[in-house]
Parts: C-alpha cells; structure tokens; sequence
C-alpha cells in the first residue's frame, strides 16, 4: 500500500484491512517524493493510499470501501 503518515483515508485503509486480517507493506511517500511518480505510473493517480492485495491493484480507500461493501473484498482477499 502505497501511503502518507499524514493521510485519514490511509488511516481508514489500516483500520480496514487489520478488521480483515490482510497483512499489508506500507510504501511511504513521506520520505521519498520520487514515490509520487510511480504511483502515478502504475495507477493513473496521484493521491494515497493506493492499494494492492494478492498483486491485484483495488485502487484508493474509496475503492476498497466499496469493495468490501459489495462482498467483492472478500473474492480478492482469498484470491
């Protein structure tokens, strides 16, 4: 998970995936700027977090959410 000590919707994403028990690799953009380039590479985006799970890319806080509303969470997490 690309992410920012600094961020809530990171903080969301933790407070989440723990509730799920999905281990997850914090990619820090705080110290490391170079960071933002490769995120916006791989995704299109330019905002954190920027979520992985099982090599699969979910997207944003507002995308994981959504995920685990809808049950399509779940399928990923087991993958």
């Amino acid at each position: 998970m690309y992410t920012s000590d600094y961020c809530p919707f990171c903080r969301m994403a933790y407070q989440l995936l723990d509730e799920k028990g999905v281990a997850y690799e914090k990619i820090s953009v705080d110290k490391n700027p170079g960071i933002w380039e490769e995120i916006h590479l791989k995704t299109g985006r330019s905002t954190v977090p920027q979520i992985y799970i099982n090599g699969q890319y979910v997207g944003g806080y507002d995308d994981l959410s959504a995920a685990d509303r809808s049950g399509e969470l779940s399928a990923i997490i087991n993958g």
